[in-house]
């Protein structure tokens, strides 16, 4: 697979060359955790990429739930995007201001719904401002577009599917975590969140996936990244994180190596830590 995929992941030249295109689509899906110290959306405001848009992950979410950024109804996701000037017909291009952190959630939430003209820009913002690519800090003119949706549902997991997935073995659980967390060695950010993993998860780190500039790695590094985690391919996979963010960027890695049967489980971490009766390990994955 080539560097540019419009279905996965796109470059900054490629991203240049297409910006005037009628209909693309580009969207700033920068989210940061709260210890970062970064305000993602007036960052947007003071510097994005010309005609980007603002996608709010913490809003266009599931509000009704007690846990962070769900992912949103169909019926809110359709008023948002038309909102935006985002519907049929449209390429999308989501980029984030770490390189390769929040963007691969949308490109993500997007498939979810069923809309695959849609890639995580390579190496984000950082990468387009250092080769001196123009930004913006005006708001786009947004036209309501019309959307429709087709939500996959086999593209995400609930705490009871990965119960019985942990269970039955029959899953590969793949965790974005750092190896601290995932051991159980260093302490979960939310208060109320026990330490671990999911029994038999591996941890695939979602810093391994990525390159010290914010690109993603080669296919052939993504699979030796998932071979050293003791991951077995021939799995559907599930992947999961603290709450379902950084889990994307590895959903992304498969399907850049040609792996398409993986899901995300978007409780994540901070559901099933939070969850006495759920089987906790702690320690690095065991064979």
């Amino acid at each position: 697979m080539g560097c540019d995929d419009p279905t996965t992941l796109v470059s900054t030249e490629w991203l240049a060359a297409h910006l005037k295109d009628p209909d693309l689509r580009v969207l700033d899906a920068s989210w940061y955790l709260l210890g970062a110290g970064r305000n993602p959306r007036a960052e947007y405001a003071a510097a994005h990429i010309p005609g980007a848009r603002f996608f709010d992950i913490d809003e266009i979410a599931d509000l009704r739930s007690d846990l962070p950024h769900m992912a949103p109804p169909v019926e809110k996701f359709i008023a948002r995007m038309r909102a935006m000037g985002v519907g049929d017909g449209h390429h999308v291009v989501v980029y984030d201001g770490a390189g390769i952190y929040s963007a691969p959630r949308v490109w993500w939430t997007f498939r979810l719904m069923g809309k695959t003209d849609v890639a995580v820009l390579d190496g984000g913002l950082p990468k387009w401002q250092s080769e001196g690519r123009p930004v913006e800090n005006m708001p786009p003119v947004m036209r309501d577009r019309h959307m429709t949706v087709q939500r996959q549902a086999q593209l995400v997991k609930d705490v009871t599917e990965v119960a019985a997935a942990s269970k039955l073995g029959d899953h590969a659980i793949l965790d974005a975590r750092s190896p601290g967390r995932f051991a159980g060695t260093e302490p979960e950010p939310r208060p109320g969140v026990r330490g671990g993993h999911i029994p038999g998860a591996r941890n695939v780190h979602y810093e391994t996936l990525v390159n010290p500039d914010g690109t993603m790695k080669s296919p052939d590094s993504l699979r030796a990244v998932f071979a050293a985690a003791g991951v077995d391919l021939g799995k559907p996979a599930i992947t999961s994180c603290g709450t379902g963010v950084t889990a994307a960027i590895v959903n992304l890695a498969l399907e850049r190596i040609g792996h398409r049967d993986h899901a995300l489980y978007d409780g994540s971490w901070t559901e099933w830590g939070m969850y006495g009766d759920l089987p906790v390990q702690t320690g690095p994955a065991s064979c």
